[in-house]
Formats: C-alpha cells, structure tokens, sequence
C-alpha cells in the first residue's frame, strides 16, 4: 500500500481530532482537509451534560483545540456520499478529492418521535447548539423528565436537580443497570432519590405534546408530565451518506482489526463497527469517548502503515460524575452480584471495586477513588 498524499477527514468529532493529530505525530506531511458539518471547531461533548448544562462553563471552553498546522478546516460542510472509485467525498459544498479517507462522521440522537405529532421538536443533548438549547429552556422551567436512564440521562438529570428542578427519569430498566450494575447503580440511584429525582420503570414508553413533547404515557396506562422533557435514548450512526459507497455497513461502517473499511479508508468513533469484536455479522459499535480517541489512533496508523500498524483492542474505558458520585469503570458493562473491594472502604462512599471477585476480574470500578484509568486497567489485567 503506498501512504496516502492527500487525506480527507469527514467529522470534527474527537475522534476527527485524534486522527488528525496522530498523522502528523506519524511525520505525515501531506495535506489533512476536515469537513465538519457544525459551524463551530471541534469540541468534546464530556462537558455538555454536566458544566455546560448547569452553566458553570462557558462554552468556548469545551473546544479541544487548533489544529495542527497545514490542516485545512472546513466548518458548515455536509458529507452527502461518497464514490470510492473517483475517490471523492461528494458534500453540500463540492466535491473533495482524497487518496486517504477517516470517516468520523460519529453518530446523532436517538429520536423516539412523538404519538400523532411527526413533527414535534423533540429535544436531546448531542451537540453543542443542543446544550446551549437546553441550558436556555431550564432557565424557564420547573419541572423536568428524562426518558433515558443512562449515563447520559442520569448526567442531565444530575444537573437539573443540582440547578433546583424537579426531576423524573423513565426508563425501562432501572436506571444505570445495564451500564454499572445493579450493585453501585442502586447506591447511586439511593442519592439521586435522596435530593428528589423520581425514577420510574416502564416497558414503554410514548412521547406526548406539541411542538414539543409535554408528557409521556407507558404500557400499563400511567402518565407522567413535565414542563420540560428531554430524550436522552442512545444514538444512531451517521451513515446514510454512504448508502451507495459500496462499504459494508449495518450498525456503522464495518471495520476490521485495524479499523479499515476499505483500501485507503478507514473509520473511528462512534460511526465504527468493530468486526472482529463480535462473531455476529453486525458488529460492536462502542460509543465512547475513549473509544473514540483509542480507536482513532489505530486508524490513522493503519491508514498510513497497513499491516505493520498495531490491531485495536478496546480498553472498554468509562466513567461518569452524577449525584456526588465519581465513577471510573473498565471491562464488562453491568457486572453482578456483591463486588470484592480492592482498597478503601465502600461504606466511606471511597473504593475500588472488582467483579466478580478478586481473583477473576471481569470489571473493575474506583468509586469516589483516586485511582487513574491506566491504575484500573493495570487491576483488570492482573488476574
């Protein structure tokens, strides 16, 4: 494979981002153009839940950073298609031309659409015009509903309450279980109660109100209303651009090992479907920020070493700040049963968890513990 001269990244993303600066780590010289479909310079959406959300940070100051020099950054510019054959990027203002591709094109908000009303503007957090948004709706409001109890929908609903809201999160799960566990979910779910966040647990859920959605009605006939309500479902991957590219594509774009597509292409972050994590033909999709970046890296080496560039192997790295609680997570989601503490004292609200027990870990969690992500990963792979 001959290294790229000319290569295009399609996201401003973070994973856009890593790509970007990992290439010209690489002493890769040639020209970078990156096609971002927001007006803004890339940022990290971390913050937008949490800082942004409650306005303690403003939002100049979730922007990631310039980009390396020689990077040509186009904001407000669509990827529409894609023709692998001419090797260009077909966008709403032109056409660009590549021999090197890193889609980052990421993923948007799960919509659950609202009954009788295909036109409702229902309201979610993914990007930054989405915070400011919702920053400004709070300010006019009383009351809250989350539809969506994880990570996402648990932050936002954190910080509706630490702004003086009543808050009410719908979910049907309890919240946080299928993430963290029943476990250290409950401990948190105990504080979230404590400072007045309801949680309800339905097997459906149906969005009510226009133009934007006012209450929710469940399977067993309850309904629950809010001066304000917020989804917060997961996401979809952005790849209806590349409905006729020829690439594989289910729930992303179908990468391999190396994170590559195709000859010359390859994908990052949240748009990516790992293939050799799943033996199913779907594959994983993990829609992390770490993820993101770990994910972007190996691209960006593939795209310029092939083979020789080192296979991607997910760290499975998490965490999320909710309800007083800090919580830093690696290997398996939703671990059961009680968990062995590997140090401080759970009682204290301070330790570091593993499941199932010392001796055979499958995850590892500091809650409210000073312990850092490569400390954790260091733990999980001691056994």
């Amino acid at each position: 494979m001959t290294a790229p001269r000319d290569v295009v990244v399609v996201g401003g993303s973070i994973a856009a981002v890593t790509a970007v600066n990992t290439l010209r780590g690489e002493g890769f010289e040639g020209h970078i153009t990156v096609l971002s479909e927001e007006p803004v310079p890339p940022y990290t959406r971390v913050p937008l839940s949490k800082g942004v959300l409650a306005g303690r940070q403003p939002p100049e100051d979730i922007e990631i950073g310039p980009l390396p020099s020689g990077v040509e950054l186009r904001l407000g510019v669509r990827a529409t298609g894609l023709d692998m054959r001419a090797r260009v990027v077909r966008t709403t203002r032109g056409d660009v031309s590549y021999d090197g591709l890193v889609i980052a094109s990421g993923a948007r908000a799960r919509r659950l659409g609202v009954l009788g009303n295909p036109v409702s503007r229902e309201l979610v957090l993914r990007s930054r015009s989405d915070g400011l948004d919702l920053r400004d709706r709070l300010s006019h409001v009383s009351s809250v509903l989350v539809v969506g109890g994880g990570f996402l929908g648990m932050e936002i609903a954190s910080t509706c309450c630490e702004l003086g809201k009543r808050v009410t999160v719908v979910d049907i799960v309890p919240p946080l279980d299928a993430l963290i566990g029943p476990y250290v979910g409950a401990l948190v779910r105990e504080s979230a109660e404590r400072v007045g966040c309801r949680m309800i647990v339905a097997d459906k859920v149906t969005l009510l109100g226009s133009p934007h959605p006012c209450a929710v009605a469940t399977a067993d006939g309850r309904r629950f209303e809010a001066d304000l309500v917020v989804t917060a479902a997961g996401d979809v991957p952005n790849v209806e651009w590349l409905a006729d590219s020829g690439l594989r594509l289910g729930r992303g774009v179908h990468v391999d090992e190396r994170c590559r597509a195709a000859p010359g292409i390859v994908a990052a972050g949240d748009v990516a479907a790992c293939l050799h994590l799943d033996s199913g033909p779907a594959g994983t999709r993990i829609p992390t920020w770490t993820n993101a970046v770990e994910q972007a890296r190996v691209a960006a080496l593939a795209l310029l070493h092939a083979d020789d560039a080192p296979r991607y192997r997910p760290s499975r790295y998490g965490w999320t700040e909710q309800f007083g609680w800090d919580l830093k997570m690696v290997g398996a989601e939703a671990p059961t049963g009680k968990p062995a503490v590997l140090d401080g004292d759970l009682t204290t609200g301070h330790a570091v968890l593993a499941w199932p027990d010392a001796e055979v870990r499958h995850t590892v969690m500091a809650v409210n513990h000073p312990t850092p992500p490569a400390k954790l990963k260091r733990l999980l792979r001691a056994t």
